[in-house]
């Protein structure tokens, strides 16, 4: 407890390393518990589309006990998206080579330099396991967040791409020669972008990584251009020739669809946004922890995948400074179970007034902390 916590009554408690030595299972269950009862997934064909390009936002679901466990996940995920989309661009360029198709050779261009949008993620999990530094005191896990923005903005670069290519091809119609080879290039970029997708976004989720999610759905967006490219060829050999720029069409407003859910989640980030429920969670818990008599605050916020939170509470004021101490750790450590990827915990532990702490808070003031328990 440093000096100043001592001069104003106040003590206070940071996790540091302290997650790591504890289990979290009933930190999972509990957020299990929560997550069942407070979130509705959409059912039948539409909720099964709207979960492939919007899908269902979690801001943490399974618990990853270690940062550096899941920093060591997400560079896993990150290489084993490369290795895929290497695949399947080499795939593609042999089909290149084989139909001469420019617009075939074209779009595999466009798949590869989109996959290398995993070196900026993989470069954000590398520099957020580094110790913080008296510069960057809560270290380097906000370059994670700098990497989802890259993300978005390249989604956003395809679905103006693929629009526009759409909107000229229906004014000026260009003939598909190779259709067969076409198809199947299409078919090989579909498959490997959607695997990666899932892996991906899988991984993400887990970890709690709004850039790797947003990054899986950026995999998606190629997919989909791919999935397109199948459908346009079915459609040019059916006698339908506009069906390459209309299909075209729908897929830039489902990739619009995937820019909206990448956007809204990496800005929540940004801006230090959490689920609203995480906030009622650790109230309810710092609320029932014994000599506790009200919650000030809880503030929380997102620096790359891990959690950090702050809380002041009112304790009974007859509590000696060792047992306020104690009130503090042990909100700490309740918290960490309670919430699922929190790695730090700040809590300060003020003396109650009972004569005119309620009234202050009806009126929305803080109470000065007391020199003295």
């Amino acid at each position: 407890m440093s000096d100043h916590d001592r001069e104003t009554g106040t003590a206070s408690a940071s996790s540091g390393g302290h997650g790591a030595r504890h289990g979290h299972g009933g930190g999972q269950r509990a957020h299990s518990r929560h997550h069942g009862a407070g979130h509705r997934h959409r059912a039948g064909l539409r909720g099964v589309l709207a979960e492939i390009f919007a899908p269902h936002s979690h801001d943490s679901a399974d618990s990853v006990d270690s940062a550096l466990e899941s920093s060591a996940a997400g560079i896993r995920a990150v290489k084993f998206s490369l290795l895929v989309l290497g695949v399947t661009a080499i795939a593609q360029i042999v089909i290149v080579v084989i139909s001469g198709s420019i617009a075939l050779a074209a779009d595999t261009i466009h798949n590869f330099s989109d996959a290398l949008t995993a070196v900026p993620l993989w470069i954000a999990f590398a520099l957020g396991v580094k110790a913080a530094t008296r510069r960057y005191t809560y270290g380097y896990g906000r370059a994670e967040d700098l990497a989802g923005v890259f993300v978005v903005a390249m989604i956003a670069l395809s679905a103006i791409i693929a629009g526009y290519e759409a909107v000229l091809r229906l004014i000026h119609p260009q003939p598909i020669d190779h259709l067969g080879w076409v198809a199947a290039a299409g078919v090989i970029g579909f498959i490997g972008n959607e695997w990666v997708a899932l892996y991906r976004i899988r991984v993400g989720r887990r970890i709690g990584s709004a850039a790797l999610v947003a990054d899986g759905l950026h995999a998606r967006t190629d997919g989909s251009t791919s999935l397109a490219v199948v459908l346009g060829t079915g459609g040019v050999a059916l006698g339908f020739p506009l069906a390459d720029p209309i299909i075209g069409l729908v897929i830039t407003v489902a990739i619009i669809a995937v820019l909206r859910t990448a956007a809204r989640d990496v800005f929540r980030r940004l801006m230090d946004g959490v689920d609203p429920a995480f906030v009622d969670a650790a109230e309810r818990s710092l609320a029932a922890l014994a000599g506790v008599r009200g919650v000030r605050s809880v503030r929380m916020r997102w620096i790359g995948h891990r959690l950090h939170a702050d809380a002041e509470l009112d304790i009974d004021p007859a509590l000696t400074l060792v047992q306020a101490h104690r009130i503090a750790h042990d909100a700490e450590h309740d918290l960490i179970h309670v919430l699922p990827k929190l790695t730090t915990a700040l809590i300060h532990a003020y003396p109650a007034d009972d004569t005119n702490t309620a009234d202050k808070h009806r009126h929305g003031a803080k109470c000065a902390p007391l020199q003295h328990y």
